[in-house]
C-alpha cells in the first residue's frame, strides 16, 4: 500500500489520507502554521489530521461567539468536522425506550383528550341515568341523585388529572429535545455556510491569483516580442 510521511507529525499515513496545504482553508492553515511554522504550502498532511485542526477553528469561533461549549455544541462540531449528519444521532435519542409510567401517560392523555371519550363517556353515563330513572324506576342501584355515579366521576377527575399532568410533563421534554435539535441543525447550518463562505472567498483568491500571474506571463511575452520588433525595425 503507498503511503506518505505527514510534514506535522511525520508519521506515514496512506497516499488516500493525503491532504496538500493549497487546498487547506487559510483559516485553518494559520492556525497549522502556527502550530508547526515549518509547514509551507507545498507541505502536505493526513485528513485525520486535518479534521483536528477544523475541529479547533470551529472550537475557537463558537467559543469567541457564545463562550463556554455545551454537550450540543461539541456534538455539532464533530458531525461538522467528520462531515457526518445528525440525522442518526436525532433518530438514535428518538428511540430510546420509553417507560411503564410514559406510556402509559402517554396512552391516557391521548384517549382522554379525544371525541371517542368524550362520546362513549356520555353514552355511559345516558345509559346509567337512563337504567336507574327508567328501567329501575328510581329505586336501583344508584337512584336519584346518582350519588354512587358522581363518586366515580370525582374518582376519575381525580385519577386523570395527574396522569394529564404527567403528559404535559412529557409533552414539554419533547418541546425541549425538538428545541434542542433544531439549534443543533441550525447551528450546524450556519458553521457550514460559514465554511463555505471562506473555501469560496479562498477559491477567488486563488482565480486571481492565476490570473495575475497569467497576465504577468502574458505582458512579459509581449515585451520580449516589442523587443524583438524593435530590434528587427533598427537593422
Amino acid at each position: 500500500m503507498k503511503t506518505f510521511r505527514s510534514d506535522i507529525s511525520n508519521k506515514e499515513f496512506p497516499i488516500s489520507e493525503k491532504i496538500s496545504a493549497k487546498t487547506i482553508r487559510h483559516s485553518i492553515l494559520d492556525l497549522i502554521k502556527k502550530d508547526n511554522p515549518q509547514f509551507t504550502h507545498l507541505s502536505y498532511l493526513s485528513r485525520s489530521e486535518l479534521n483536528l485542526y477544523r475541529e479547533k477553528a470551529v472550537s475557537d469561533y463558537l467559543i469567541k461567539e457564545v463562550g463556554e461549549l455545551t454537550e450540543l455544541e461539541k456534538t455539532v462540531i464533530s458531525s461538522v468536522t467528520s462531515n457526518n449528519t445528525l440525522t442518526d444521532k436525532i433518530e438514535g435519542e428518538e428511540k430510546k425506550a420509553l417507560t411503564a409510567g410514559q406510556r402509559i401517560a402517554d396512552k391516557v392523555a391521548s384517549f382522554g383528550g379525544s371525541w371517542t371519550f368524550i362520546i362513549s363517556f356520555g353514552v355511559f353515563i345516558l345509559i346509567w341515568i337512563t337504567a336507574n330513572v327508567y328501567w329501575l324506576l328510581n329505586k336501583g342501584f344508584d337512584p336519584y341523585p346518582f350519588i354512587l355515579l358522581n363518586l366515580i366521576l370525582s374518582c376519575l377527575a381525580a385519577l386523570q388529572a395527574p396522569v394529564i399532568m404527567m403528559s404535559q410533563n412529557r409533552q414539554e421534554e419533547k418541546d425541549r429535545d425538538r428545541a434542542k435539535k433544531d439549534y443543533m441543525i441550525n447551528l450546524k447550518s450556519e458553521l457550514e455556510i460559514r465554511t463555505l463562505r471562506e473555501e469560496i472567498d479562498h477559491f477567488i483568491m486563488d482565480q486571481q491569483q492565476e490570473f495575475l500571474e497569467l497576465q504577468k506571463d502574458q505582458i512579459e511575452m509581449m515585451t520580449d516580442i516589442l523587443k524583438h520588433l524593435e530590434k528587427k525595425n533598427n537593422k
